[in-house]
């Protein structure tokens, strides 16, 4: 069925399945990782690590990290924006893949 009568959450699930969103999840992931590994070390460069998750997750991370200033909340702003980026994503993508219906004359 795929209809409008599908629910919110299955919705999401079937957007979030396509490869294009699984993948920019993943790299995301893994920017995030690598941001916490690098500032964890005695590195003089590691002060703006964690703006690249931020810069690979905008806008929306940019809501989110005006809260207040704490690892936890950086994490919460990248995987709310990661989520949400991805989810435009995958909509993008099926909808380039189904293509247009309609033909232009």
């Amino acid at each position: 069925m795929t209809g409008p009568g599908r629910s919110f959450p299955r919705r999401l699930r079937h957007l979030l399945g396509d490869v294009a969103a699984l993948v920019y999840l993943g790299l995301c992931a893994a920017l995030l990782i690598w941001a916490f590994a690098v500032s964890a070390g005695d590195n003089e460069d590691a002060s703006f690590a964690g703006v690249i998750p931020l810069l690979a997750t905008a806008p929306a991370s940019f809501v989110l990290i005006a809260l207040p200033d704490s690892p936890v909340m950086f994490v919460l702003a990248v995987a709310v924006g990661a989520l949400v980026n991805a989810t435009v994503i995958g909509w993008c993508s099926r909808a380039l893949r189904r293509g247009g219906g309609a033909s232009s004359a």
